[in-house]
């Protein structure tokens, strides 16, 4: 698909605005320490908090874990529930953290029945937030309510346009769940993550079953690989740019480094052309001459860099 630049200016505000931070949770990368020790035995296992459908990857000696199976992991709130997804075969994956925590064990037959609990207890504490947030006037959309496993704390992830007054809103779901409790605003993307579902491709959200940490998607990926500039066509249900607008944008940008910059001037046939346009899957190339402006095309076969001549020469070939 070619890409087009004929988009109204408004359209085009829009589409930058989708690239923009969002306030993500899981937004901030950190640099890895590459420390990761294992022993002998140790598996990788990518598995995700049921709470949130937020990934890592985990080590265990606990062996033949199986897709789906529920385990007890530490996190920064003491230990959850997390569902495995499978096991981590390629290094790469894990690059991006900053330690391998250990699985603590499988889930027994009483985390099962306290996490099954603590589900319908969210969805009382969901409804009786919802009449309070209302009580209040509070321009808030409540995203979902969860109870810890230790009974540390209850969460309450929401989203809102702006900063939100809440303390009396806390004060008086303390009062009424007695207990601590801890109001957090996300971004869209967090919300879809939590919330998960299927996107226009027809598969469940990037965000809740591929994709770890929410990186910030731009346009310029969109264009790197010659997509249409359609807000509809490239923006997910979260309203902002697809996830996987960054999954093959390093290849292209590699790829794009065996053609000529656009722009480039190549004599052919005696005759000056300007390369218009780029296409990596096809190896096509759009000129048009100089002079009278025809427009011609040829692959990447037909040109190489001359070194010597510190420029892109034309090769004829059968």
């Amino acid at each position: 698909m070619d890409f087009k630049d004929d988009l109204l200016e408004e359209e085009l505000k829009d589409l930058e605005k989708f690239e923009k931070n969002d306030g993500a949770e899981f937004l901030v990368k950190k640099k890895p320490k590459k420390n990761y020790q294992f022993e002998p035995n140790e598996l990788l296992y990518r598995i995700k908090l049921a709470y949130n459908n937020y990934s890592k990857v985990y080590k265990t000696k606990i062996q033949n874990l199986k897709i789906d199976s529920l385990v007890i992991i530490p996190t920064q709130y003491g230990s959850e529930i997390g569902v495995v997804q499978g096991v981590i075969t390629n290094m790469d994956e894990i690059m991006s953290q900053d330690e391998i925590l250990s699985v603590v064990r499988i889930a027994t037959d009483e985390d099962k029945s306290k996490y099954e609990n603590n589900l319908k207890k969210e969805k009382n504490a969901y409804e009786i937030t919802i009449k309070k947030i209302k009580e209040h006037g509070l321009d808030m959309k409540l995203i979902n309510v969860h109870y810890f496993l230790e009974d540390s704390k209850v969460l309450f992830n929401f989203t809102s346009d702006g900063r939100i007054d809440f303390r009396d809103l806390v004060k008086d779901l303390a009062s009424i769940f007695k207990t601590r409790i801890e109001l957090r605003q996300i971004g869209v993307r967090d919300e879809c993550r939590i919330m998960s579902g299927y996107g226009q491709c027809g598969r469940p959200f990037c965000c809740s079953n591929v994709v770890n940490d929410l990186e910030p998607i731009t346009i310029k990926m969109a264009k790197e690989q010659n997509l249409t500039l359609n807000s509809l066509k490239i923006s997910g249900t979260c309203g902002r740019l697809l996830c996987c607008l960054s999954y093959e944008y390093k290849t292209y940008q590699e790829e794009k480094k065996k053609f000529p910059d656009i722009g480039t001037k190549i004599k052919i046939n005696n005759e000056i052309y300007i390369v218009n346009e780029v296409n990596v899957q096809t190896k096509n190339i759009k000129l048009h001459e100089e002079k009278e402006g025809r427009i011609i095309y040829i692959t990447l076969d037909n040109i190489k860099y001359d070194f010597w001549k510190s420029g892109w020469t034309y090769v004829e070939r059968s």
